[in-house]
């Protein structure tokens, strides 16, 4: 269903009134198309404190192989990188205040924040409470900065490592991921040999791949060069063979839920195995908790996370992830954040989340494998479609950027995540909802 209000406010009356009626002005946001495939424009880069991250192959060659112009000046920027690596007092968090205040005013619409921070693993005590104050800082700016502008934080060792999010972070693929803190670890990351095919040669299963976000997640790793597996319930077998048709892709019908939905995987998937594992299957039965029959429960409980257990435990036993994969699970805010009437799918969301951080740092070093998340806010699907009007317009204003986001913004941050030179990301969970004020 079209956001009419947010095309409203794009029009002069609309500008005029919400403004003289202290309504939100949300920004239409600029989303990666065919056409438009990237930002144009400059790179302000910043420092505040003494950065581990020069070097002549450092932070300054990775942001100018993103394509945009990288300056220490800008009227104008596109974007603003913030490398606060080298934050280790309150004076030096002082230089972050003194680097940002006389530019964010003139960062472009649509544009792009990312403050560069230190992991906070250290014996310093003073060190790790100017870099934990850079969270409340990002998120704090990415509330009020407005215009479809997105703040980051990446806290990262080696900026090479970085290559792959910090692509995504200053394009327009990452419209609705504002925010949030993202780890980057020090693994050893190899190009691919196209960044706008990364995916080239590789295989993806996508669950739950019939409709709306599975749909959308499985065109955008088919667009980066992947062979999709498309599977859903035989119950969606028309919709299913009609996308993975549209993708060059294979379908596949079965139960995710069934005792051998592993087998019959494994069974289904090409000889050299899989690199790429979406779990996207997902279904509500929402009623309150008082009001909540075990009939409501246990389906929820079974398609959400015990057929993501069930499955993943299937298939890094039996060795059907290719070293360099990537796990990619379906999480949502209501799983992190909680929501009335959800307390069964709220605990199936949240359990995937425990999954990813105790998975993760077992499964990178024993099967060369990586396991993240994305967790959905509101976007605008048929299921959001038929909410009651006043709650639909709640969801789509209550973030920071004031409007819903679409499958495709979940589709890009899981094609981020599923890149093979994201192996330094591992073990996070992102969400993809526009900074929510949700649990923010």
């Amino acid at each position: 269903m079209a956001d009419r209000y947010l095309s409203f406010t794009g029009t002069a009356p609309g500008r005029f009134l919400t403004r003289r009626l202290g309504l939100p002005q949300p920004t239409a946001l600029h989303r990666w198309s065919a056409e438009h495939p990237s930002f144009t424009g400059e790179l302000l880069h910043l420092g505040a404190g003494k950065s581990p991250l020069d070097g002549p192959d450092g932070l300054a060659a990775v942001l100018a192989r993103t394509g945009l112009a990288v300056r220490a000046r800008s009227e104008r920027p596109v974007a603003v990188v913030l490398d606060a690596t080298g934050v280790t007092d309150i004076d030096t968090l002082a230089e972050v205040h003194a680097a940002l205040h006389p530019v964010v005013r003139s960062v472009a619409r649509s544009g792009r924040v990312i403050v560069l921070g230190a992991p906070l693993a250290t014996a310093d005590h003073h060190q790790a409470a100017v870099q934990q104050a850079l969270e409340g800082f990002v998120r704090s700016l990415g509330k009020e900065i407005g215009r479809g502008i997105t703040v980051t934080l990446l806290r990262l060792t080696d900026a090479n490592a970085a290559e792959s999010t910090l692509r995504f972070l200053l394009s327009p693929k990452s419209a609705y991921v504002s925010g949030q803190v993202i780890g980057i670890g020090g693994a050893e990351v190899t190009a691919p040999a196209d960044w706008a095919l990364p995916l080239a040669g590789r295989t993806a299963l996508v669950t739950g791949a019939a409709r709306g976000i599975g749909e959308a997640v499985a065109a955008t790793l088919a667009r980066d060069g992947a062979r999709v597996v498309c599977l859903d319930v035989p119950g969606a077998a028309v919709e299913l063979e009609s996308v993975a048709g549209r993708l060059g892709g294979t379908a596949l019908a079965l139960d995710i839920t069934a005792p051998d939905a592993g087998a019959r995987i494994l069974a289904a998937l090409p000889s050299d195995g899989l690199d790429v594992l979406v779990h996207n299957a997902g279904i509500t039965r929402d009623r309150r908790l008082v009001n909540m029959a075990a009939e409501r429960w246990s389906p929820v409980l079974d398609v959400n996370l015990a057929s993501v257990l069930r499955t993943t435990d299937a298939l890094l036993s039996a060795g059907g992830l290719r070293t360099g994969g990537r796990i990619v699970a379906t999480a949502s805010i209501a799983g992190l954040a909680g929501n009335a009437g959800q307390t069964n799918y709220a605990a199936s969301k949240a359990g995937v989340a425990g999954l990813v951080r105790a998975l993760a740092p077992t499964a990178a070093p024993e099967h060369g494998v990586t396991v993240n998340a994305v967790a959905p806010g509101f976007i605008e699907t048929k299921m959001t479609a038929a909410v009651p009007l006043f709650i639909r317009e709640a969801g789509r204003r209550m973030n920071s950027l004031g409007q819903g986001g679409l499958p495709v913004d979940v589709a890009e941050t899981t094609a981020w995540l599923a890149h093979p030179a994201s192996g330094g990301v591992n073990g996070q969970v992102v969400r993809v909802c526009g900074q929510s004020l949700l649990g923010a």
